[in-house]
């Protein structure tokens, strides 16, 4: 028997299923408010205390639970940081500003 599954709650669980890490955030852990792009590619994220890092830091810096509202995921050799699916497409690392690094 198939149970009635919420299409939401679905595709939040898929997503989460693409992340290889979610690290458990510290209670003064910092949000990303802003991305370093150039070219088009993302290579760090402003964070919500005006510091900048490059994509590597930001990567350690999730991992040791500083920043908060992230996954770890990988393509290829280069990891990066993705938004934990939280039905909000608003917070989407993909939907903030780009700032200068």
């Amino acid at each position: 028997m198939i149970k009635n599954i919420d299409k939401d709650t679905l595709a939040e669980a898929l997503a989460r299923n693409t992340l290889d890490d979610i690290p458990q955030p510290k209670s003064d852990a910092k949000e990303i408010v802003g991305l370093v792009k150039s070219s088009g590619h993302i290579n760090g994220y402003q964070l919500s205390d005006g510091s900048t890092v490059s994509k590597e830091e930001g990567v350690a810096l999730a991992r040791n639970g500083e920043i908060k509202g992230v996954g770890i995921a990988h393509r290829k050799d280069t990891e990066y940081l993705k938004s934990l699916p939280d039905g909000s497409e608003s917070n989407n690392l993909g939907n903030l500003p780009s700032v200068s690094g």
